[in-house]
């Protein structure tokens, strides 16, 4: 990486257990057991105040994780591929995933990816303890998200969202990608109990997080805890677009 060029600043904003903007200039590199020819920085963690883990990941040429991702009883698993091109594979059955292309792990079973290129592949990588629900299980699910076709978000026409999990109970969180047209917002600042980890992939906004209003662009990674205030501004010229994370489908423990 070599000298600094200019004075030492950062985008990035962290507020423990309410929100973090994590911009990708400051990503650090950190060692996850299992993985090879890999970089990979740890994004949202219980260490910040998320119930999730989310990871960036780049599979180099021959990258790989040989001992599988997850496979606790416990602990559920997705991925969402970025860039490139990676074969998942879960049990006996193979998946081959492209840019959009995502799967989900159900509690207790591995998964294993390997780059199928020379160049990266980029990965958004998440894990989190399934919660139960007597007489429901999930499955495994994958699919391409550029397959799936947009619905108006809130009765608006210039917001629009895809869900890329089923939305059936035996399933505790979901996965979405929220777009918004040029100058669109949300129609009003959310305050919820659910919490998100965001990955942005595309356009430029303003994010109002904790009635704060940040500015955020693509490739920025937004952690948004229970509760706090959340809404958004698309500006510049093209679509502000991100994939998250959503816990569901339960009632809140005592």
């Amino acid at each position: 990486m070599g000298y600094p060029k200019d004075l030492l600043s950062s985008r990035s904003i962290i507020k423990h257990g309410l929100y973090a903007l994590i911009a990708p200039e400051g990503l650090v590199n950190n060692v996850i057991p299992g993985f090879e020819n890999c970089t990979i920085s740890v994004l949202g963690s219980p260490k910040l105040g998320a119930s999730f883990v989310d990871y960036m990941v780049t599979m180099h040429k021959d990258g790989k994780n040989s001992d599988g991702f997850c496979g606790q009883k416990d602990v559920e698993s997705f991925v969402y591929v970025l860039g490139g091109k990676v074969k998942v594979s879960v049990e006996e059955q193979n998946f081959i995933l492209e840019e959009s292309g995502y799967l989900y792990c159900p509690p207790g079973t591995k998964m294993y990816l390997e780059n199928l290129i020379e160049e990266d592949s980029r990965l958004f990588l998440y894990k989190q303890k399934y919660k139960p629900l007597e007489g429901r299980k999930p499955w495994v699910v994958s699919g391409h998200a550029n397959h799936i076709e947009f619905r108006d978000y809130d009765d608006m026409h210039n917001v629009h969202i895809k869900d890329l999990l089923p939305t059936d109970l035996d399933f505790d969180m979901n996965f979405h990608i929220l777009s918004f047209d040029p100058a669109a917002s949300h129609p009003f600042i959310e305050t919820h109990v659910q919490e998100h980890g965001a990955y942005l992939l595309s356009g430029e906004g303003m994010y109002n997080l904790n009635n704060e209003w940040i500015p955020v662009k693509k490739g920025d990674y937004i952690f948004m805890g229970p509760y706090v205030h959340q809404a958004a501004y698309s500006v510049g010229r093209e679509p502000l677009t991100y994939v998250y994370s959503k816990d569901c489908n339960r009632d809140p423990e005592l």
